[in-house]
């Protein structure tokens, strides 16, 4: 069953903020490997600095960590977050669902 505690802040991260569907962007692509800030800029075609801070406020949140010094720090999905994850698809799959009925306009 998942955290409560970690529930909540995954609705504020990804739902109750701005930025939340840049957000959910970044933790898919690092699900799937590391990247660094660059390399996530480029592949989801966002200003350096919106990822970067978008990074900054996954960072502060424990959802990601990262390894390394400078130019090659690596960013990675935090233990906390895999610990979480059924939390954050089920967080994800509702944002989805609302998204997509809001775009047919139905309720």
């Amino acid at each position: 069953m998942p955290d409560p505690e970690a529930k909540r802040l995954l609705w504020f991260l990804f739902a109750g903020s701005r930025g939340g569907e840049n957000r959910i962007r970044i933790i898919d692509l690092l699900k799937g490997q590391p990247y660094n800030m660059n390399q996530l800029a480029e592949a989801l075609g966002l200003d350096y600095k919106a990822v970067q801070h978008h990074v900054g406020v996954l960072e502060k949140n424990n959802m990601v960590t990262k390894a390394g010094e400078k130019y090659g720090v690596l960013y990675f999905i935090s233990n906390y977050l895999e610990a979480n994850v059924e939390a954050f698809n089920e967080v994800r799959a509702a944002i989805d669902k609302k998204v997509k009925l809001s775009r047919t306009g139905k309720r």
